[in-house]
């Protein structure tokens, strides 16, 4: 019964984190444009440099460091939301997430070799990327199933009722 109650809970929380991952996956390549177009390669290498000098431990206050600047942008966008001004609340929630991500990604591209030195930090590596494997298992049936009703495939309800739309919508653009 509890199982049956928590499951919705559980899909929701998969789908939040590979929304996550798609984020990190996709600003990732976004994020080394930018390094190209801008002279951030030579910041890169010179990051790079610098973190082969340090240890592992203090690699990891270069990873988490870059992310505090951008607190207060977030605490700004819900300020904005408490005074109900929603467009800017979430633009400006969106660009620090977007911006977040997208510097985490970079730093950690610098750092993971270093980081991943650390047992402990291996561990919770490895463990992020089994959820994110056990997320994509969960959503999979889902994100298929949401595919075939889109298509119209299949003799469930839901595909006979997108294939009358769509006959319905062919049948009024042919009128006019």
């Amino acid at each position: 019964m509890l199982r049956r109650l928590l499951q919705p809970i559980w899909v929701l929380l998969a789908v939040i984190f590979l929304i996550e991952a798609w984020l990190w996956d996709h600003l990732e390549p976004i994020v080394a444009w930018v390094v190209a177009k801008l002279p951030l390669q030579a910041f890169k290498t010179w990051l790079a440099d610098r973190v082969d000098t340090l240890s592992p431990a203090m690699t990891l206050i270069v990873f988490a460091v870059p992310v505090i600047p951008l607190f207060p942008l977030k605490l700004i966008g819900f300020y904005l939301l408490t005074h109900e001004y929603w467009l800017s609340a979430v633009f400006t929630i969106l660009f620090a997430k977007l911006v977040g991500v997208g510097i985490t990604a970079f730093v950690f591209d610098v750092t993971r070799p270093k980081l991943l030195e650390m047992g402990w930090f291996e561990r919770l590596y490895e463990f992020v990327m089994s959820l994110r494997a056990k997320a994509a298992a969960l959503v999979d049936p889902i994100k298929q199933r949401i595919v075939e009703i889109l298509r119209g495939d299949g003799d469930r309800w839901s595909s006979r009722m997108l294939r009358l739309i769509q006959r319905f919508r062919k049948s009024v653009h042919e009128a006019r």
